[in-house]
């Protein structure tokens, strides 16, 4: 399957070029401004990476298998290709450059991101993610503002994670969010678009359901067991 093949939503940035979200699977995305490829935590069990077009930057979220496959890394590099990773991903990938919570990088003149924490919360189990070792990221495109969360719950830090554009939740207790911990997070960060990713049986349209009213968010639902 190729890129072109994926569900796909289409944006305009601030200075009017495209911007492209594919949603391949799970927690694995990709992003195309203006052709250049941003990949998100790229895993071969999701999707034949050696037929995608090649990255211009590769962000990982965390060590686990499900966010974490050097074997797509390797598929998509090309001249150039930029890896950015937690540290712990750095410590066995052995190239790209770490990001601690909060860090902030200029990755191109147009792009900027900032890691953001990423953890469990839940009594019994803070051993998934445990606090001060996995990313999420923002992105700042072009002047649009993309929240990928990362395996977190509904930690207290959302609550400074402010002027989303568009949010990417996981769901899934016991590793990330319960639905009422989603919307508890959504309402803190309050995106102009939701994508609810990375769940399983999890019925994800009970957070339409329960944003729907007064919220303002526009909550959309893509493939993303």
């Amino acid at each position: 399957m190729n890129a072109q093949d994926f569900d796909k939503d289409s944006f305009k940035t601030k200075s009017g070029k495209e911007l492209n979200i594919y949603f391949i699977k799970h927690a694995s995305l990709l992003i195309n401004y203006d052709n250049y490829l941003i990949y998100v935590d790229p895993v071969s069990m999701f999707a034949d990476y050696s037929v995608q077009p090649k990255a211009d930057l590769i962000l990982i979220t965390h060590e686990h298998a499900d966010h974490f496959d050097p074997k797509p890394i390797e598929a998509l590099k090309k001249k150039g290709t930029k890896i950015i990773e937690n540290e712990s991903v750095h410590q066995k990938l052995q190239e790209g450059e770490a990001m601690k919570n909060w860090d902030t990088l200029k990755v191109e003149p147009f792009l900027q991101i900032e890691a953001t924490p990423a953890y469990n919360t839940t009594p019994g189990r803070e051993m998934y993610h445990p606090k001060n070792r996995d990313n999420g990221y923002i992105l700042n495109i072009d002047g649009m503002r993309i929240y990928i969360a990362g395996d977190t719950e509904d930690i207290p830090e959302l609550q400074s994670i402010k002027n989303i554009d568009i949010a990417f939740l996981p769901v899934n207790q016991p590793y990330t969010m319960t639905v009422e911990q989603a919307v508890r997070a959504a309402k803190g960060v309050n995106p102009k678009i939701l994508y609810p990713y990375h769940y399983g049986n999890t019925n994800v349209e009970e957070i339409r359901d329960q944003l729907k009213d007064d919220s303002g968010i526009d909550v959309r639902i893509k493939q993303m067991q």
